[in-house]
Parts: C-alpha cells; structure tokens; sequence
C-alpha cells in the first residue's frame, strides 16, 4: 500500500515514538495537540488505523479495553496491569509455544498468535504495599 506521509502523520509517528509506551488514541491526541492545536481528535483516530492498516504502527486490543497503539511493529507479545491499565512489550521464547500442534487438535491451520499476559505493575505493587504500611 503506497502511503502518503502527510504531516499529520509524521507527526502523530513521532509522538508515538518518542513517548515509548503504548498509547490510547485519547493519550495520544493530548500530546499531539501541543505540537498542532489545530488537530481534531477524529483525525487522530483515523490516521492510527491508516498507519496500523500500513504497517507502520501496531495496534493492540487488550482484553476488549481500549485500542492501544505501539511504534515497534515487530512481532512481540505484552504485559498489561490490570490496576492502572499500563501495556508493556513482553519477551516470550516462541520456540517453546508448538502452535501447529495447538492449532491441529481444533483444526486449525495456525497463521500467527498473540500471548496476552496480566498481572500488576511494579508501581501498582510499591504502591499497594505503602498502603499496607499505612495500616
């Protein structure tokens, strides 16, 4: 798919990038206003999926939460908290995970798979344990 780079584009790209983590099109959308204040909201939300249709960025839905979008489109798996929602990448050895085997027992034909791991953060657990001290 041939995409013209718009400037609303590379700049929705940059912010993603340079913010390292897994953004919400709403997250997204405040960091990008400060840069163009002009920026619809709706624009931001369209120019995620193009840029997801093309490649160019991940998309990520977690669990029916909010679509979260990722600037490392490498094939990877996440983490998420289920306390303040935070998405972190998540090294999994894919050698270990036999997904013909998987797939053949409900006859599949395996294309891919996505690992999707929850648990709680290591701010969220500093914090419940503070809270335990305060008692």
């Amino acid at each position: 798919m041939q995409l013209r780079m718009t400037n609303q584009r590379e700049i929705i790209l940059r912010e993603l990038r340079k913010s390292k983590r897994h953004l919400s099109a709403d997250e997204l959308y405040d960091i990008v206003k400060k840069v163009m204040p002009r920026i619809s909201l709706a624009t931001v939300y369209r120019n995620l999926e193009i840029l997801s249709e093309a490649g160019l960025i991940g998309k990520l839905e977690i669990s029916g939460r909010q679509k979260r979008f990722d600037y490392e489109v490498s094939d990877h798996d996440h983490i998420y908290c289920i306390v303040c929602h935070r998405v972190d990448n998540l090294t999994i050895e894919r050698t270990s995970v036999d997904s013909e085997k998987l797939g053949a027992g409900a006859g599949y034909s395996i294309t891919g798979y996505r690992v999707e791991i929850v648990g709680i953060c290591p701010e969220c657990q500093k914090k419940e344990t503070i809270k335990e001290k305060d008692k």
